[in-house]
Formats: structure tokens, sequence, C-alpha cells
């Protein structure tokens, strides 16, 4: 089966449709696949529901998708980077389903384990809770939370075979192996494309049969997502 792919926007036809849930891997800025993201924005898909960490910043990664109003729904843990969220979640544009992240990490590796729900601790008493089962274990409360099953999971990875098994980057790594497992279709973009039997098995981070289709793209733009830095200061003389 051929999974490589000339391009991202001819990796995401016959992929992508309009009222989908779709989760796109990274953190911040941290390990996005932003060719795959762009094409999705090109393919002018509507409706969607997308599950990740958060939503990039401003203009860049799913920031972009946001602007186009292609997103009517985030399922997320962290929406602070994102001045153009804010504004369409607090007017009431933008749906959003807050969840821990921890818990967003477990949804998604549970739904590619095959396990429809699991019980947590993590937000009893909070809003996270509310209109969710609670059940007692030991005498402590557990909330359900039922696991994600995305459609479609966009990724991204540093280095793949032709027969699309992956190797991450550090902490590129991230949601990506999770959002990778859980999806029905797996997208996956990635910097080097290797020959089978290239990658020695103790390397591989996440085996082909998760992934579906590979697009190359050797220069990503790996934007910062904030630049801190430290000032220097010229020493006093004697």
């Amino acid at each position: 089966m051929k999974k490589l792919y000339p391009s991202a926007k001819q990796a995401l036809e016959g992929v992508v449709a309009d009222g989908q849930l779709l989760a796109v891997g990274g953190f911040g800025l941290c390990g996005i696949p932003e060719a795959l993201i762009d094409a999705l924005r090109d393919s002018g898909a509507q409706g969607l529901t997308v599950i990740s960490n958060n939503a990039g910043v401003d203009g860049f990664g799913l920031g972009k998708l946001l602007e186009t109003r292609q997103i009517k729904k985030m399922i997320s843990s962290y929406v602070g980077e994102n001045k153009e969220f804010e504004r369409q979640y607090l007017a009431g544009e933008l749906e959003l389903e807050f969840t821990p992240q921890g818990t967003l990490a477990e949804k998604l590796r549970a739904g590619g384990a095959g396990i429809p729900a699991f019980f947590t601790k993590t937000g009893v008493g909070t809003i996270v809770a509310e209109g969710k089962e609670l059940r007692e274990f030991d005498g402590e409360t557990y909330v359900m939370e039922r696991s994600l099953v995305p459609d479609v999971s966009l990724v991204k990875a540093h280095r793949a075979d032709k027969s699309g098994n992956l190797q991450f980057r550090l902490t590129a790594r991230n949601f990506n192996p999770a959002a990778a497992t859980a999806g029905k279709v797996c997208v996956v973009e990635v910097e080097e494309v290797v020959e089978i039997g290239e990658i020695a098995p103790d390397d591989i981070h996440l085996p082909g049969i998760y992934v579906h289709r590979i697009v190359h793209n050797p220069n990503p733009e790996k934007r910062i997502e904030k630049r801190t830095i430290t000032e220097k200061t010229e020493k006093q003389g004697a």
C-alpha cells in the first residue's frame, strides 16, 4: 500500500469533509503539522470539531482555521495564547469543551486502545464534571470520561519510513502519538522520509499500522510561540 503523497493537499483529498471530528497533534506551536493545517484550511471544510491541546496563536497553526471560521468547536485544555480564540468564545461564536490536560491525553489514548470510557478523580466537584456520571470506588468519587475517536488525525513526526513507521523528536512528540492511534484515519507530516528498514526497530516510536498517509515537508517554519531572552548588562568599571 502506497502511503507517501506528493503534497499535503493531495494527502487530505477524500479524507476531510464538513462536520468531522479531527485531532491535531502538537503543544502550542511545538510539533504541529504546519503543512497539513494549511491544506485543511485550503480544503474549505466547514463545521469542524477539533481536538487539540490548544489552538495555536493568532495567524499561525490552528489559529488560521479560527480566522476562516472553519472550526465550530474546540476540545482543548488551554486557550491563553490566542486572542481570536478568546474573542470567539466570549462572543458565543465558538463552542469550547474544556478538558484537563491529562484527561485529554487519556481520552485520546483510550480511544486508540478501544476503551470507550474511563473514570478519573480529575475534575470532580468542578464544572468539568457537570452532566457526567459520578461513581464511588473505595470511598472516593470519580467522574466518567468518554474516550475520543476522531474521524481524522493530523500528526507531525520527525521521520517516517515508507511503511509509515514513525520517529518523533524530543518534546515535539507531545500529543502526536496519542492523536495518531485514536484517529480512524491518520495523516502524518514528516521532515524526513527514509526507506523501509532504515529506522532501527528500537527507534520506532509509533508503528506504521496506525499511519494511512504521509506527506514530506522538509522545511517547516517551526515558529517560536513566545521568545524570551536575557538582556546582557555591561559590567561597571572599577
